[in-house]
């Protein structure tokens, strides 16, 4: 398959994402963009209307999630996707997540600009809530397009304020039953994303492209603690059930749970520690913990959930504290497809990219799209491995290379996707 040569426009993608970079609630550099929030639906309004311009069609389903559709000469065969979201955790940066979806709508641009039209269509999809921030689940628009998670359990999922993501969705303008969310196997051919590396071996290695070959398996859990509050100078340290402490010790076996598990692969954070009263002379009374543990061996991430669960048990109840957890999700791996992946690194060949086939350690809504298509990742180097802070950055050149590999991947696929 020959293509014209294409002419990726940096100075307009720079823009863009600068602009989209503003729809926040954090000062600039950082990036605060929560779903359904003031910002995120300006971030919408901003990216559909680049969509229309650029001559896409463009719908909204019930959960938010946006597609962007280049009909092809034959509509009704399966279309290509490819995508990622635009919501951001606070105080994060402006490439996570959106260098996957205005660099998509660039490669349609270029590819069109060449003089090439597809024989499927083409979609750009921008998902619902890739970051957990909100409802406390990652990759909630595209646990729905697969079916991973159902329509009543979306429903019911509650922000810290206690407002169900039914309301807010409805509040938001996605009307619709959530029932119509769910893709049918077939829809895609395929689905590719690009996306920022998110780790340092690209740039270490000086690679200017990674093709995804698996991306590892996370799970989550949520711990409460229940202890006794009481006056910080009042109460006798013998007669303390200090809440807190008993998840100090809790946060630091999932530590140990992880450096001893044998593997460079296994990781496990408390991200999230919420205490109650929150006062400096209360004695804590209750404590909230959400841990994530990822590894790309199921078996391995499964024993670190296990010793965790049990690690947590003894200091509860050493110190009279009342224990529940919960396992919020356990999702496993997934592979990318051979003849997707052969596809990127075809399309590197053709641009002369030199590239590294790695696993992705951090997960995205590919992991779910994986569940009814044939899926593969495109990587670019971040400076310094660096995301989820505001000095994330990738650099304008490597942003042009990724969106080069995925425009040729695009359009051979379109013209040849797996069988």
């Amino acid at each position: 398959m020959k293509i014209p040569p294409i002419h990726v426009d940096c100075a307009r993608l720079s823009a863009e994402l600068e602009e989209l970079a503003r729809f926040s609630d954090a000062e600039p550099p950082a990036v605060t963009r929560v779903l359904f929030t003031e910002s995120d639906l300006k971030a919408r309004a901003f990216l559909k209307g680049l969509f229309r311009e650029a001559g896409l069609i463009v719908r909204e389903d019930a959960a938010g999630n946006l597609f962007a559709r280049w009909p092809g000469a034959r509509p009704d065969e399966p279309a290509v996707a490819t995508g990622s979201h635009v919501d951001a955790i606070p105080f994060s940066g402006r490439y996570d997540g959106t260098v996957g979806v205005l660099g998509a709508l660039e490669a349609f641009r270029v590819l069109k600009a060449a003089g090439w039209s597809p024989q499927r269509s083409l979609e750009l999809i921008v998902f619902t809530s890739e970051e957990p921030t909100r409802f406390g689940i990652g990759c909630l628009g595209s646990r729905l397009l697969s079916g991973v998670l159902d329509s009543a359990a979306a429903a019911a999922l509650r922000d810290a304020d206690g407002c169900p993501f039914e309301a807010v969705r409805r509040q938001a303008g996605c009307t619709g039953s959530l029932d119509s969310v769910r893709l049918p196997v077939g829809h895609y051919a395929a689905f590719v994303e690009l996306h920022i590396e998110q780790g340092p071996l690209l740039e270490r290695e000086q690679v200017p492209i990674g093709v995804v070959t698996a991306i590892a398996a996370p799970a989550a859990l949520r711990v409460r603690l229940q202890g006794e509050g009481g006056h910080a100078g009042a109460v006798l340290m013998p007669q303390r059930k200090d809440a807190l402490c008993a998840a100090a010790e809790i946060i630091l076996a999932v530590e140990e749970a992880a450096r001893s598990s044998g593997s460079l692969d296994t990781v496990a954070t408390t991200g999230v520690c919420r205490v109650h009263p929150g006062a400096i002379n209360g004695i804590p009374s209750e404590v909230m913990l959400e841990i994530d543990v990822r590894d790309i061996d199921l078996g391995t991430r499964d024993r670190i959930v296990e010793r965790i669960r049990q690690a947590a048990e003894p200091p509860a109840s050493r110190r009279g504290v009342g224990l529940q957890m919960e396992l919020l999700y356990a999702d496993p791996p997934a592979r990318a497809n051979e003849a997707v992946v052969m596809a990127v690194t075809d399309a590197c060949s053709q641009l002369g990219l030199p590239c590294q086939r790695m696993i992705s350690r951090a997960y995205h809504d590919a992991l779910f799209m994986a569940r009814l298509y044939p899926m593969g990742m495109i990587f670019i180097p971040c400076k310094d491995g660096i995301s989820h802070r505001p000095d994330e950055y990738s650099s304008p050149e490597a942003i042009r290379r990724g969106v080069e590999v995925l425009a040729l991947t695009l359009a051979r696929l379109a013209e040849s996707p797996p069988a």
